[in-house]
């Protein structure tokens, strides 16, 4: 008797933790997570070598709401580089010019940290682009905004965009938005005097 009274209390312990976990197993709701690896949510994790570095969400420090998010080295000698960045359809921005603003804070950055966009064609290759890299942002400064200014082409397919980092050091991020804006505001792209060739040239090495 004394047996299967043990064996029934030791069945109802172990449906009660079943059927109602403990508090601690489930995230405070209000209190915003952190997803995979530090990513925020919709967003990519990219670069040449994302694994000497590492993403999140700054709880403590931004330009307004409750959070920004980061990139920082991991590494004593990070290589290549990393970016935070997202990718959408360019069919509501055709034909128009658009501007990629955002707050953007630093620490330490040695080689080199930037907002960049990019908008590629249905088969990939860019049409516009700026990677901020005649104007990098480097060594230390509190929370400045950024911008660029991109032309959205008629035959545009998809627009890339993120904040990068290489190099030692962190750089923070908040309030990125993208805007339409008039003829008025001159463009950034980098690749605005580049030209396509529809045939051979100096084909007497006499130019």
């Amino acid at each position: 008797m004394k047996s299967k009274y043990l064996i029934f209390l030791l069945i109802c312990i172990l449906s009660s933790t079943i059927l109602f976990p403990q508090q601690n197993e489930y995230p405070l709701v209000s209190v915003p997570q952190t997803y995979d690896k530090g990513i925020p949510k919709d967003w990519i994790l990219g670069g040449s070598n994302p694994q000497d570095y590492s993403v999140g969400i700054d709880l403590n420090d931004n330009v307004s709401g409750y959070a920004s998010s980061y990139l920082k080295s991991t590494s004593l000698k990070p290589v290549g580089f990393v970016t935070l960045m997202q990718n959408f359809k360019a069919n509501n921005y055709r034909s128009q010019r658009i501007k990629l603003s955002a707050y953007i804070k630093t620490k330490f950055v040695s080689s080199w940290s930037a907002l960049w966009m990019r908008i590629n064609d249905s088969y990939g290759k860019p049409l516009s682009f700026d990677d901020m890299r005649g104007r990098p942002i480097l060594g230390s400064m509190e929370w400045t905004p950024v911008e660029i200014v991109l032309d959205v082409p008629v035959m545009s397919d998809e627009i890339s965009f993120g904040v990068l980092l290489q190099g030692k050091g962190q750089v923070w991020f908040d309030n990125i938005k993208i805007s339409l804006v008039g003829e008025e505001v001159p463009v950034t792209d980098i690749l605005v005097n580049k030209t396509e060739n529809y045939s051979p040239k100096n084909l007497d090495f006499e130019e």
